[in-house]
């Protein structure tokens, strides 16, 4: 049986996403090293919806990249269901170039956390990977983080239950959502106390970030 072939990715998407959030030359070169591996497990495994793989720098790294700006000061982060890597490993690659910064990826998938641990060791960016379910692993974090993220993983009134203890704890959310974002708000300010502050992707099309400094339950 012949192999699948690889989806060349456009140099246009590359340069069109590091127009909107550029990077230093060391963060690029990680970034590249990333897309060709996941590009390769792409053709076994599904990592990313296959239709956005020609926009893969503008859809999925870009979009990931805008969350640096809301948390300057972030070291430590902690990425709820990394799956493919957005945006946590792009925050490792990224975060490299901060000595002391840590990325914690958690993603129950074992064949997903393998592919994750391949673009940490390829890329030599700052981040570590957890095999773990997220409640079960938020129950046993000892070390603070100073930022969550999580993006295509649960809907917001669950992924508050998760990030509750920790944000109570002064760490910041920051939730990648899509046009959807104005009913996932309704039904979590059900159970919820939040305040977010909602900022428009960079990227275009739908996007939102969610930006949550204060969660209490109902």
């Amino acid at each position: 049986m012949a192999k699948p072939a690889l989806v060349s990715i456009p140099a246009s998407d590359k340069a069109a996403a590091l127009a909107l959030t550029p990077v230093s030359r060391e963060t690029g070169a990680r970034l590249d090293r990333y897309v060709d591996l996941l590009v390769q497990w792409q053709a076994k495994t599904n990592l990313i919806a296959p239709s956005t793989l020609p926009q893969l720098w503008t859809r999925h790294v870009s979009d990931s990249l805008q969350l640096l700006d809301l948390a300057p000061n972030a070291r430590r982060w902690l990425d709820f269901g990394s799956g493919g890597g957005f945006p946590g490993v792009v925050l490792a690659c990224a975060m490299a170039e901060h000595e002391g910064a840590n990325v914690q990826l958690v993603e129950r998938n074992a064949k997903k956390a393998a592919f994750l641990r391949e673009a940490l060791r390829v890329t030599g960016a700052a981040g570590s990977v957890v095999l773990a379910d997220i409640g079960d692993y938020v129950d046993s974090l000892q070390t603070p983080v100073d930022c969550i993220t999580a993006r295509a993983v649960a809907p917001l009134h669950m992924l508050l239950g998760f990030a509750a203890p920790l944000v109570q704890q002064g760490t910041k959310a920051l939730f990648l959502k899509g046009q959807d974002v104005e009913a996932e708000l309704t039904e979590a300010t059900k159970y919820w106390n939040i305040e977010p502050l909602l900022h428009p992707s960079r990227t275009g099309g739908h996007g939102w970030i969610v930006e949550l400094n204060a969660i209490e339950r109902r």
